[in-house]
């Protein structure tokens, strides 16, 4: 058996809200990573019910029912596949490979998501992070996987193709060494326009799918500059002192200023279908040549025509 079961009551809601479109904005399913389109597929195949019925897609809810979601359980590390997945390969050695990733691809495999994920492209572009032993380079389902990105945020990620590439990039990620920048729109114009967000982040205490800053949470620092105020809004450069789960996202909004389109910490916006988070600068020293190494990643297509709009 295993996999993970989501149990939700149904609170107040409009009346035509369909069963995909409400779990699809559950926050802790979208943590998950699993996407509107994977929830269908959950309830066509029976694992989704409404009130103890299996439920269509379709079905419209109404307060009080009771939805259960059951997601079968990731591949094991020696069932992971190769699919051939286009990437944005921006650099890549014997040591590692810098992808720019697009959003909507999750990192590596999960409950909501057995394959069809960056490892299932690597292993078929670099198979050999798959071939050491352990489940590949770093183990687990993660073979190569240094760092990650939200499913639905884009840009830069490296990867490590050796077992000893593995091991430096992770010591430098643990010391802080790795230089980590991303283009964001936050709503508002941000005061004041630069500064230092030192606030610990933890599990929120009231919605445990979600983070929060909390008094009991790790200690977490970013650092945002303005690039251009925009009506209504204002584009940063954000740049991470440490990486907590949505660490920017949550920041942000504990300022007062939320990510656009992010309607978790935040909420949706009709100009986007994702938050406004692209990962545009990485930077860390080689693993073997110890060479200093920075790569950039422009904005993808989708957010590049929100910018436009927003400067009109």
């Amino acid at each position: 058996m295993g996999g993970d079961r989501y149990e939700f009551i149904v609170g107040d809601i409009p009346q035509s809200s369909r069963l995909d479109a409400w779990l699809a904005g559950q926050p802790e399913l979208a943590e998950a990573g699993l996407s509107r389109s994977r929830l269908q597929s959950l309830a066509v195949d029976g694992s989704i019910t409404v009130n103890g019925a299996s439920a269509r897609p379709s079905q419209r809810l109404r307060p009080g029912d009771v939805v259960i979601a059951c997601v079968p359980p990731a591949r094991p590390p020696e069932d992971l596949i190769p699919q051939d997945i286009p990437l944005s390969v921006v650099y890549e050695d014997g040591d590692v490979v810098v992808v720019d990733k697009p959003a909507g691809l999750p990192v590596h495999p999960g409950p909501g998501h057995p394959d069809g994920t960056l490892v299932n492209a690597l292993l078929a572009q670099c198979p050999e992070i798959g071939q050491e032993s352990g489940g590949g380079i770093g183990g687990e389902l993660r073979p190569g996987i240094v760092h990650r990105l939200d499913m639905d945020t884009s840009g830069l990620l490296v990867v490590a193709k050796t077992q000893l590439a593995h091991q430096k990039l992770t010591e430098q990620m643990k010391r802080r060494q790795i230089l980590k920048e991303y283009a964001a729109v936050a709503v508002g114009l941000v005061t004041p326009d630069s500064g230092v967000i030192d606030a610990p982040i933890g599990r929120d205490p009231r919605h445990r799918q979600r983070m929060a800053v909390t008094a009991g949470g790790r200690v977490a620092r970013t650092r945002y500059e303005t690039q251009e105020e925009l009506p209504g809004n204002t584009l940063l450069a954000v740049r991470l002192e440490t990486g907590r789960t949505h660490q920017i996202r949550v920041h942000l909004a504990y300022l007062g200023y939320p990510v656009l389109g992010d309607d978790v910490y935040g909420k949706p916006s009709p100009l986007l279908d994702r938050q406004f988070l692209h990962a545009a600068r990485l930077g860390f020293r080689h693993p073997t040549t110890d060479r200093w190494m920075e790569h950039w990643a422009e904005l993808p297509a989708d957010l590049a025509e929100v910018l436009a709009l927003l400067r009109r």
